[in-house]
């Protein structure tokens, strides 16, 4: 192929018709990739989240229905002071902006109050510590009782008359009363007397019977004391030995 030829058909209409196409049809596909993302995630649209604290969870799921947003339960808490299923918080807040279809999770108010494990303080902390470990879960503590023991160290936790245990699941509400010592264990009145040996003074003989060796008459005093053994066993019991 010629230079000339080449030149020619590089210059040609249909070369440039084609490429120009291709840059017209990446320049559509870029401009509806962009509108397509846009119209797909609402680019540009926002609906405030309004304030769900204090509602019911019935009334809030209406309204958030109506707003085009959804809402599920996430977790549940307890005040006393407001009713069963109001709304205690919410995520994301009713400052935020959010897209049509967004789930707002919501946390309810518990119609009973949580039940709650005993720590372990029984007979294990003092007053201070059972006292901190308590007030911390929740727990409404009533005047404590003095029982005998050591002073300041919990020996027990009651719970209207019952007495509890550690593990033992109680409700938060519910006061509990420690049981700590009054310091009598230590300053008791009894006390143990001890006694040293009596000494005294003279010299003391050991409780022992000294032993000869055999003489001459070994053999005569031996038999004569079995005889005389004998003859007080006759004697004592009224009956002679054969």
């Amino acid at each position: 192929m010629e230079s000339k030829e080449f030149v020619k058909k590089f210059w040609g209409k249909y070369l440039w018709g084609n490429i120009f196409l291709m840059i017209i049809v990446v320049v559509l596909l870029c401009v509806g990739l962009k509108f397509g993302l846009d119209i797909y995630t609402h680019h540009g649209e926002g609906i405030q989240v309004p304030n769900l604290k204090g509602m019911q969870y019935e009334e809030a799921r209406r309204l958030l229905e109506d707003d085009g947003l959804r809402i599920e339960v996430s977790d549940s808490g307890y005040n006393k002071l407001l009713p069963a299923d109001c709304i205690l918080a919410q995520t994301p807040g009713h400052i935020d902006k959010v897209k049509s279809g967004h789930v707002i999770y919501v946390t309810v108010n518990s119609p009973h109050s949580p039940m709650v494990a005993l720590p372990d303080i029984i007979d294990n902390s003092s007053v201070r510590e059972a006292t901190a470990k308590l007030t911390a879960i929740g727990f409404r503590l009533l005047e404590p009782q003095l029982v005998r023991g050591e002073k300041d160290w919990v020996y027990g936790v009651v719970s209207r008359g019952r007495k509890l245990f550690a593990g033992d699941r109680v409700p938060v509400d519910v006061p509990l009363m420690l049981q700590i010592g009054d310091g009598k264990y230590d300053e008791g009145t009894g006390s143990v007397d001890y006694t040293d040996p009596d000494n005294t003074g003279g010299d003391q003989q050991d409780e022992f019977q000294e032993v000869s060796g055999p003489d001459d008459n070994g053999g005569s005093s031996s038999k004569e004391s079995k005889s005389g053994t004998k003859s007080s066993k006759t004697d004592d019991s009224g009956l002679s030995d054969y």
